[in-house]
């Protein structure tokens, strides 16, 4: 947990691009989150899985997916700054994560623009792609944040 971060709108530019974060996927929390949120067999238990049509303990992509928001509020967007996003586009499991997987993540800002209704912020169009420890990319989408700019003293 990384918050130690200062960055605000006009510390971001289109083409930035940043990678952080290491995220250790354990057996037990895979399965913990599917239980709780996704429990298809091959999500639950190696047993089930294995008698799956994916035949092998995986992941929830949704799982996969909180992980890296985790990564992307402790590297990237500090408390300071991060407002509400409006969504997430073209989200895309590629790869399945598995238990013993190391995740990380790299942002590319493809836009970033002022508000025209709001003054105190700026929109961000962001690519985000995480990838296992063999840098093979696991899951990508593409979402748009309002980040606060700097506050000025009056």
């Amino acid at each position: 947990m990384n918050n130690k971060i200062v960055r605000y709108f006009e510390d971001v530019v289109s083409g930035m691009s940043v990678e952080f974060g290491r995220y250790l996927m354990s057996e037990e929390e895979i399965v913990a989150f599917a239980r709780a949120y996704d429990p298809q067999p091959f999500h639950v238990s190696r047993e089930a899985a294995r008698n799956s049509v994916v035949g092998e303990l995986i992941a929830s992509g949704w799982h996969t997916c909180a992980v890296a928001m985790r990564m992307i509020v402790d590297h990237f967007y500090p408390a300071e700054s991060a407002l509400a996003s409006p969504g997430v586009d073209e989200i895309r499991w590629l790869i399945p994560v598995r238990p013993g997987d190391e995740l990380s993540v790299r942002l590319t800002v493809v836009d970033a623009r002022e508000s025209r209704s709001k003054p105190d912020r700026g929109i961000l169009r962001i690519r985000t792609e995480v990838f296992n420890q063999r840098h093979e990319t696991v899951l990508t989408f593409i979402s748009t944040n309002f980040m606060r700019k700097r506050p000025t003293s009056m």
